[in-house]
């Protein structure tokens, strides 16, 4: 046992430890912070609670690098980003220096990771290799590959620190002459840069040497291309660390305030996501604003830096750019984007875009200076004060950008640069490309876009400003602070994982991409989550989400009796390219989407358009709907499922929703004949599902129980079906189960999905029950580990995401605010 001293000290040194990952806790805002975000491709987050920690990342985790410097009276300071290392070649990969290499895809016998191993029956290819065949040298298909490659050394001793260079998809091991120096299960984007130890660079020898791997694929792609190179040391003078005192994130803005030196920076990024506008909110153009103002009383010289990365306008940075310097009447423009320009040749989930221009502008009236460099040279040219462009073509260029701000003294100086982008083409609909929403006429131009962007920039700001307010305001009043914080970290994300465009019928497409979990486009079962947010601040957005799915069946193109799962791979929304369909998942969530686009706008007009479709689908909830057969449900990680209650609600609440529309329409009778068949199988739900202190996850087992998130509709639409008893006794069982990040979706495992457990809230019976299933979801955004654009799919007790990233459906903490908006609280 302790003394009575030691007890005292223990606790305190408890008591610090608490305060201190208290303040840590409270340090962090979000998993990873919005900086620039319009769409699937022009999406820039940082994944670290300070700015300058880290390179910033386009959400797949690829760098897409923003850099900010600024001088203080010739006193540099890094604000954001981080400069790129500088490598050089040891054994080049194919990016500089195409290499053969030997392959087998039969497990070989003996020893093949030794340097004498004698591979002579193996196959000799050339790299990169992979399934692409456009995009590889040696085409590999099955699920395991071996490979080996000898290569010659002449001096490993003068050898500073020695990285592998690595692309690979997918589980990987990589030995150096018999000696494993690399193992990962998973993929990468591009290349990463993985230090080796002392260790393992004693392996590599002078003249001739062996690099071996072991390849397999587990799901997706297939790729591997590979070299060694040497982190040289940094010579160049080092800059100072700006301080970071505070970031704060809006509905549409993410602010950050940095001390550097005698001077205090505000820097904001806008992107004016404001729905009531969709000229404004489909412009393709972001603000960094910067606002400078000495801490001292004395007057300072002051130059801002930004250096944007060509990678932005890249799928993998092997990939040749080319860029242009020019100027339009009002504003300094620089400019880039790949020389090849496949436009919407590719289709996948892990993709950045790779066709179409990023640009980089400021207005002529701040004096920008503006060049291109190597990106690896970028910083230094800013340290130096050199401001000549010294590449024109190339990979991994820099746009640089030098903002001279005189002479500061106490009162604050704000300049801003743009950042925008020209897709040219967004997306392929049935076979025809797609011009984005703000050139639907093909007549525009990006240089007009980024003009009006500057002629508005403080009104723009000002409206973003009111709209973060009025927002904040109204989640606060609906679920409180938490769900407050939780409702502006969805906002951005869920917006920024869609496109906007006009069809050829002249009608609006709101089309989502499957982030992260198949790469899918315009999905039914991501539509449904995410709708919330947009049946409070533009339904006509949620009609762009049901659009092209009305079209896919009423066209004969989908010629099933229930709706379909998507429309294909994202950007090719060609039709539907997941394997099975989810016949009362979707067919549900067509008709009570509609049904709540009638609700939120005062008509059915838009259901009238559709009314022979939503019958078809809604006959066949009510032939299949109340016991489903074993088929798939939103949840489809969690596998097939018979008899599932919670996909039986979805059914009931969606033959209800099609009588509520019936009656919106006149259609009396019809309404009457629906409303009685949804009342019917109430009872017989009630019955089967009914386990004592809950309801079952599946009919026959009343040993299960599940969260029953579909049951939030029949109050968010006032069907009044389901007796107020359920709820209740939902509600009690759920506070029962709640982990440390959120109650699980259900007995079967851990894991859960937040989208899900804030529908769940929304129908708790009090307040103050809301706020308790809400709040470990708040925790699980502020101190899970996996630091990407939040998750929605995690462990509810480590809070360590299962997978999927950036996805739309976070849209849908938006429910108990829409749950108020339409009651009228």
């Amino acid at each position: 046992m302790m003394n009575k001293t030691n007890t005292l000290k223990f606790l305190g040194i408890l008591g610090c430890m608490f305060i201190g990952s208290l303040l840590k806790a409270q340090e962090r805002k979000a998993p990873a912070y919005p900086l620039i975000t319009h769409n699937t491709y022009f999406s820039i987050w940082s994944t670290t609670d300070k700015l300058n920690e880290s390179a910033t990342q386009h959400w797949t985790g690829a760098d897409h690098s923003l850099l900010g410097m600024i001088n203080v009276d010739g006193n540099i300071y890094r604000f954001l980003g981080k400069e790129s290392t500088s490598y050089k070649t040891v054994v080049p990969a194919s990016d500089e220096k195409a290499y053969d290499i030997k392959y087998t895809e039969t497990e070989p016998q003996g020893d093949w990771k030794a340097a004498n191993y004698a591979a002579g029956n193996w196959q000799t290819g050339y790299a990169p290799i992979g399934d692409d065949a456009k995009n590889v040298k040696t085409l590999w298909k099955s699920n395991d590959i071996w490979v080996r490659r000898t290569f010659n050394v002449d001096n490993p001793l003068s050898i500073n620190e020695l990285f592998l260079k690595i692309n690979h998809d997918d589980n990987i091991e990589v030995y150096l002459n018999g000696k494993k120096i690399y193992t990962k299960e998973g993929w990468t984007n591009d290349f990463k840069y993985i230090a080796l130890s002392n260790s393992d660079k004693s392996a590599l020898k002078a003249g001739s040497n062996v690099m071996a791997i072991h390849l397999k694929n587990t799901a997706g792609g297939r790729f591997l291309d590979f070299g060694l190179v040497d982190k040289l040391k940094d010579n160049a003078e080092k800059v100072q660390v700006a301080k970071q005192k505070s970031v704060d994130i809006n509905a549409t803005q993410t602010i950050y305030n940095f001390t550097c030196g005698k001077i205090d920076l505000k820097l904001t990024f806008t992107s004016p996501l404001l729905m009531n506008d969709l000229g404004l909110f489909a412009r393709p153009v972001s603000y960094v604003s910067y606002q400078a103002k000495a801490n001292d009383g004395k007057t300072h010289q002051v130059k801002v830096y930004l250096s944007a990365s060509s990678n932005i306008a890249v799928y993998r940075p092997t990939q040749e750019v080319t860029t242009t310097k020019y100027s339009t009447s009002k504003l300094s423009v620089l400019k880039t984007g790949t020389v090849e320009q496949p436009v919407l040749q590719k289709a996948s989930d892990d993709m950045r875009i790779d066709w179409g221009y990023f640009y980089v502008a400021a207005p002529k009236t701040s004096n920008v200076v503006q060049f291109v460099t190597a990106e690896k040279d970028a910083a230094d040219a800013f340290r130096k004060g050199n401001s000549a462009s010294t590449a024109k073509n190339g990979k991994m260029l820099a746009l640089n950008t030098v903002i001279p701000f005189g002479q500061v003294g106490k009162a604050a100086v704000e300049k801003y640069v743009e950042l925008g982008y020209d897709e040219i083409y967004s997306v392929q609909y049935f076979n025809k490309n797609l011009r984005p929403w703000w050139n639907t006429s093909g007549k525009e131009t990006i240089e007009a876009q980024l003009t009006a962007a500057a002629d508005e920039y403080k009104k723009v700001i000002a409206k973003c400003e009111a709209f973060n307010q009025a927002l904040y305001a109204d989640a606060l009043k609906s679920g409180g602070k938490e769900y407050a914080d939780l409702c502006v970290l969805g906002y951005r994300q869920s917006i920024a994982a869609h496109t906007l465009v006009k069809s050829p019928e002249g009608e609006i497409l709101w089309l989502s991409k499957e982030n992260n979990s198949g790469g899918f486009i315009n999905t039914v079962d991501v539509t449904y989550p995410s709708a919330p947010l947009y049946l409070i601040y533009n339904p006509d957005l949620l009609k762009g989400m049901l659009n092209g799915i009305f079209y896919f069946s009423e066209s004969g193109k989908y010629p099933h009796p229930w709706a379909a799962h998507d429309l294909g791979t994202y950007p090719l929304a060609n039709g539907q390219t997941y394997g099975e369909p989810m016949p009362v998942e979707e067919s549900g969530n067509m008709i009570i989407l509609t049904a709540a686009i009638a609700k939120a706008q005062g008509n059915a007009n838009y259901a009238k358009a559709h009314w022979k479709t939503l019958t078809t689908w809604v006959d066949y909830l009510t032939k299949e709907g109340l016991d489903p057969k074993t088929q798939l449900c939103t949840d489809d990680f969690a596998g097939h499922l018979a008899r599932n209650a919670n996909l039986s609600v979805k059914a009931i609440v969606g033959i209800a929703s099609y009588a509520q529309i019936a009656q919106t329409l006149g259609y009396d009778d019809v309404a009457k004949k629906y409303r009685a068949i949804a009342e019917s199988m109430v009872p017989k739900w009630i019955e089967m599902a009914d386990a004592g202190d809950h309801y079952a996850l599946t009919f026959d087992n009343k040993n299960t129980w599940s969260q029953k998130y579909n049951l939030v509709w029949d109050k968010v639409l006032n069907l009044n079906l389901f007796p107020q008893k359920i709820y209740d006794t939902e509600t009690k069982y759920y506070l029962t189960k709640q982990n440390k990040y959120g109650i699980p979706l259900d007995s079967r495992k851990a894991y859960t999905k937040n989208d899900w457990i804030l529908w769940t809230a929304t129908f708790a019976p009090t307040q103050k029950e809301f706020e308790a299933l809400v709040h470990p979801v708040y925790k699980h955004a502020v101190e899970t580990e996996s630091r990407v654009p939040l998750n929605d799919f995690y462990d509810s007790n480590t809070g360590i995401r299962d997978n999927f990233k950036a996805r739309s459906v976070v849209g849908g903490f938006y429910m108990k605010m829409l749950a108020d908006k339409l009651n009228g609280k």
